[in-house]
């Protein structure tokens, strides 16, 4: 389907953007990019971003501080558009303003998404949905601070353009970015790879208790909620701990699971060329890519890691034959 801006926003008043709950670096900053292109281009049009708050380390993003976290009382908007989000209940608080919009849209690059929007701009291959709002944009119009938030996306979603969704054109997009004069080492240092100390010590946590199975094949981490207490960390504060444990040599498939509360499991999946982990958190009601995905499974945590597991056996199984 080839989506054209100016056809999505024909006659339409007002816009209302959002993205997926708890929002990683893509998800933000496909937002946040549409968001200022939108504020710039289109002056008469009422433009909104919707999302959870948002990690610290993104706030040195333009227009942060417009994000919305609640839903205010007005009039529905004309348009939705919903970025990087393969199912509507992931939409979180602003599903209302969804359900109550004159017409939606989906720009996504999941390959679990079902195109449940009116309007869907699903492209599996594409490295970000950060990727393809850039391709969406009249590229003479983009400016430094659009050009910093769709970079910051298309780098958290390539783990720094080394995952395999990186295509030559995503590097092409990126030197393009890099040429609207941002800097992109210090997006991807102060973004990526900074941690807090609290970020530090979870993650060393993490490290020091995972375990290897599936004849070592599978690495696996978890944090209980009293973890996340006792070093008064948020949910956020886990981030990057499944792409390190990915790291480890022979290890194909890194499991990373935290406690969101009594038996309810957020689970993290990575994967380097065997198994197509958005496969497994698809059976258990998630989605992703096929080296990236997660969901969240109900279970104590011995039942949810056998369960992820023996799903991660299967397609381990089918490789050895």
């Amino acid at each position: 389907m080839t989506v054209v801006l100016a056809d999505i926003l024909k006659g339409k008043r007002s816009v209302a953007i959002s993205g997926h709950v708890r929002p990683d670096g893509d998800c933000v900053g496909a937002c946040l990019g549409l968001y200022m292109y939108l504020l710039k281009e289109y002056p008469d049009l009422e433009v909104d971003v919707y999302l959870e708050e948002i990690p610290q380390a993104f706030h040195i993003l333009d227009k942060v501080e417009e994000i919305k976290h609640q839903i205010p009382v007005k009039n529905p908007y004309d348009l939705f558009i919903c970025l990087d989000c393969g199912d509507k209940s992931r939409l979180g608080f602003s599903e209302t303003l969804y359900e109550q919009a004159g017409h939606t849209v989906c720009i996504d690059h999941h390959i679990s998404n079902q195109a449940f929007a009116d309007e869907n701009y699903i492209v599996p291959d594409a490295s970000s949905t950060s990727e393809l709002i850039y391709t969406l944009l009249d590229k003479e119009k983009i400016t430094g601070p659009i050009a910093e938030a769709l970079y910051m996306g298309i780098v958290h979603d390539t783990g720094v353009f080394q995952y395999s969704c990186t295509s030559p054109s995503t590097m092409e997009i990126g030197a393009e970015l890099l040429r609207k004069g941002i800097n992109g080492s210090k997006i991807i240092d102060q973004t990526y790879y900074e941690k807090t100390y609290i970020q530090n010590q979870l993650l060393g946590k993490a490290l020091l208790e995972s375990f290897l199975i599936l004849d070592k094949q599978c690495i696996v981490a978890v944090l209980e909620k009293k973890d996340l207490v006792f070093f008064e960390a948020e949910a956020s504060d886990t981030e990057g701990i499944v792409s390190q444990l990915r790291l480890t040599k022979g290890v194909e498939v890194a499991l990373f699971m935290y406690e969101v509360e009594t038996h309810l499991y957020k689970v993290s999946l990575r994967s380097k060329e065997k198994v197509d982990v958005s496969v497994i958190a698809k059976f258990f009601g998630g989605g992703g890519h096929a080296r990236a995905a997660g969901a969240t499974i109900t279970g104590t945590k011995y039942d949810v890691i056998n369960q992820v597991t023996e799903q991660i056996s299967f397609q381990i199984g089918k490789e050895s034959k």
